[in-house]
């Protein structure tokens, strides 16, 4: 009865049929109460996204899977404290983590979120030096700024880790780590023709979608790519810069306070290279549980059998399950709440291996049968195609090599070989491009993106990456063209779609932007990029409490999404409530210390307060940051000026006019600092270049009319100021042209 409740809670499980894997779960437990069964109804509580009904079954439980399955469900309810003492029991200091590579990349994601960086890192790398093929905690090390070069962390130490896995651990050993459920480690098939990059097929990619893949459903680039923000991911932290129209009445950037220090509170593990488990990982992105290539247990004579991809929609939710008798692996999808990080969870191992009494051995028996119809299997393959003379079979065996089991399929451990060193090229590109936009190198990162084979670049996460680069170099015609493209290709994807409609805000497109709300709400209503999108589009018509209120919402579903909180402290601001703006830049630091759009808000806040000198180091930070960033650049010159630090604002206006020669701000302020320091011909020599890039900013004429009133040019003046009232500037700015105009024939000393 055992074995047999056990099979249909799995393939219930495997079908989505998540409150039938409860039912039936449950009375499973009634017959068989064992920790082991206590587990697998736990696990189908992850996912039906009932965290809570997980922590209470899995409370006090002191088995690894137990312990591991009890901080997931912890971290999901926001009880990082719990989480931790889970997975480092305060008495087994230096004790073992519990699965392996997952348990480490969890560990390092509560460290992250307590404010531990060192110690986050720490655990990050190591979870990278078991599982190599563990894509998010190198996505992590890129967010945190600490990644090394992909060419090292997938080199050939990874390749040997890998192959260690297959090669050594071979038939006899379930622990063999599948490391891939989307991509096919094997591929017979190299980079041929079709896989030019889009380097050299970029003029065709421009204008047409028929170089993208016949899989138009966003086909993952790697085992481990994120398929939804992640950051969460990841990605998610840009926010919105001043441009050309903002050179007066501009809508300060967020602000944020110091970062807090890291602690160190490093543990001491096995490092070796064959790890008793090896796991995907937990993607951060809304409304996905947790990612987690479970703990493949020894099991004398065992072949682990069913492997394979699982697909997913953003609505029906991702969910994959491996399963044998002892172990079990799920996925799923659910709403979120203002507490719950939404993470992906799949193949959590769930059968542990402990020493059985009689009730289990009827299971074995059903299991060996099962294993017996497998070894027939793949014998009377191997031997049809031995006799066969068709070259495509992918069971086929090379004759000239040992043989290693992948995923239930055997191959040579040439072809193993080959498929390792595929994929971890693959990722070599993929992880130095990523780790470069983390550090702002947005030009590098594109040109290593276009070495892509056009079927990876053409997927969801990639173009995101790209649009993401474009934003920053502030090219949001290119970005928007990237994005649309994007979302065209998968349009179920959410990745970037936040960045997207800031881009659209930027470019004052309202009727796109109102229409790519609309459709992300109808995608999915219960994720954050959705709401943003919603708030930038009611911002841009002004209306900044709805668009406030819209952003709240963002940060109601996923509390630990920076953006959200920047883009608070963004509506904020607008509406000068200060003290709130200063809290949400604080909010999105707390989240992501190198959010460098919420040291620039603050920056900001603190400048139109006169705070010039805290002002002065939040720019600073930023610029640390992001050191290529004109706008950054400009408002810390602005700082330095209110110091009377004016040499050195106009060295950094000359770097920041150096980074960016279509940016107009920093040679508009490098202007106003000249015309204080009375080089009055050096500031008219600036604005008449400038007048080149931004022909009908009134107020580059408006500044020109002051500099000619002080040289007492006045009918230059009046010309000027005239033409800056016939360009339609704010109302504010308004005001302040037509003081000028009545004042003009005051002398300046009397006008002071």
């Amino acid at each position: 009865m055992e074995a047999i409740l056990t099979d249909c809670v799995q393939n219930s499980l495997r079908h989505f049929m998540f409150k039938n894997a409860i039912f039936l779960c449950e009375r499973l437990c009634a017959e068989s109460p064992s920790e082991v069964n206590l587990q697998l109804l736990a696990a189908s509580y992850l996912q039906n996204n009932q965290a809570y009904s997980a922590y209470h079954i899995l409370k006090g439980m002191q088995t690894s899977q137990s312990r591991y399955l009890f901080a997931i469900s912890c971290f999901q309810m926001d009880l990082l404290n719990e989480a931790e003492t889970a997975l480092c029991p305060s008495n087994e200091p230096g004790g073992e983590i519990p699965n392996g590579a997952a348990g480490h990349y969890l560990l390092g994601l509560i460290y992250r979120y307590t404010d531990r960086k060192r110690s986050a890192i720490h655990h990050f790398r190591l979870a990278l030096s078991i599982d190599p093929l563990l894509w998010s905690a190198y996505e992590e090390l890129c967010i945190l700024g600490a990644a090394e070069e992909a060419t090292v962390v997938f080199g050939e130490a990874a390749a040997l880790c890998i192959e260690k896995q297959y090669f050594y651990h071979g038939l006899a050993s379930p622990n063999l780590h599948v490391a891939s459920e989307g991509c096919n480690l094997v591929s017979s098939r190299n980079f041929s023709s079709e896989d030019v990059s889009p380097r050299q097929l970029k003029n065709t990619q421009v204008n047409s979608l028929r170089d993208i893949p016949s899989n138009h459903h966003g086909a993952a680039i790697s085992a481990s790519q994120p398929h939804n923000g992640g950051p969460s991911n990841i990605s998610l932290y840009n926010s919105p810069s001043p441009v050309a129209s903002q050179l007066s009445g501009a809508v300060p950037p967020p602000l944020c306070r110091n970062a807090q220090p890291n602690g160190s509170n490093l543990n001491t593990v096995n490092t070796d290279g064959s790890p008793k488990s090896v796991v995907n990982s937990l993607v951060q992105a809304p409304r996905r549980k947790f990612v987690d290539e479970g703990k493949l247990r020894k099991i004398s004579g065992r072949l682990f059998s069913d492997s394979g991809p699982h697909r997913s929609t953003r609505l029906a939710g991702d969910a994959g399950v491996n399963t044998n008798a002892n172990t079990t692996g799920v996925a799923g999808n659910g709403t979120n709440s203002s507490k719950y990080l939404g993470a992906k969870l799949s193949s959590v191992a769930l059968r542990t291996v402990t020493v059985r009494n009689s009730q289990y051995w009827a299971n074995d028996n059903i299991e060996e049968g099962i294993r017996a119809e497998i070894f027939d299997d793949i014998r009377a393959n191997l031997a049809s195609a031995n006799s066969s003379s068709s070259p495509g079979d992918v069971r086929s065996l090379d004759q000239d090599g040992p043989t290693v089991p992948v995923g239930g399929v055997v191959f040579s451990r040439s072809k193993v070989s080959s498929g390792v060193s595929e994929v971890l090229g693959l990722l070599k590109t993929l992880g130095e491009g990523y780790r470069l936009s983390c550090l702002y190198r947005c030009q590098d990162a594109l040109n290593t993106f276009l070495t892509l084979p056009l079927r990876h670049y053409n997927t969801s996460w990639v173009l995101s990456q790209v649009g993401k680069a474009h934003f920053e170099l502030v090219d949001y015609l290119e970005a928007e063209r990237v994005f649309s493209l994007s979302l065209r290709v998968s349009p179920y994807s959410l990745e970037g779609m936040d960045i997207y409609s800031t881009v659209l805000y930027h470019l004052k497109e309202d009727m796109k932007l109102s229409y790519l709300a609309r459709e992300l709400i109808s995608t999915d209503r219960l994720a954050p990029q959705s709401w943003c999108a919603m708030g930038n589009c009611y911002s841009l018509q002004k209306d900044h409490e709805t668009a406030l209120k819209n952003f709240q919402r963002s940060v109601q579903l996923n509390t630990r999404f920076a953006y959200a909180h920047t883009l608070c402290g963004h509506e904020y601001v607008a509406l000068e409530d200060f003290e709130n703006g200063i809290k949400s830049y604080q909010d999105a630091l707390q989240i992501d210390s190198r959010h460098y759009n919420a040291w620039y808000g603050l920056g900001m806040i603190f400048l139109r307060q006169e705070k010039f000198e805290f002002s002065e180091h939040h720019f600073r930070t930023a610029f640390h940051i992001n050191p290529r960033s004109s706008v950054i650049m400009s408002y810390l010159g602005t700082a330095l000026h209110a110091l009377k630090r004016s040499e050195d604002a106009i060295k950094i206006m000359d770097c920041a006019i150096f980074s960016d020669r279509k940016n107009p701000l920093p040679m508009y302020q490098k202007a106003n600092i000249l015309m204080s320091l009375e080089k009055f011909d050096e500031a008219l020599e600036v604005l008449q270049e400038l007048k080149e890039y931004a022909p009908r900013e009134s107020s580059v004429y408006a500044l020109m009319g002051k500099i000619y009133k002080r040289q007492n040019m006045h009918e230059k003046a009046m010309l000027h100021f005239g033409i800056a009232l016939d360009l339609k500037p704010s109302a504010t700015d308004v005001a302040r042209i037509k003081a000028a105009i009545e004042k003009l024939h005051v002398p300046d000393k009397l006008e002071d």
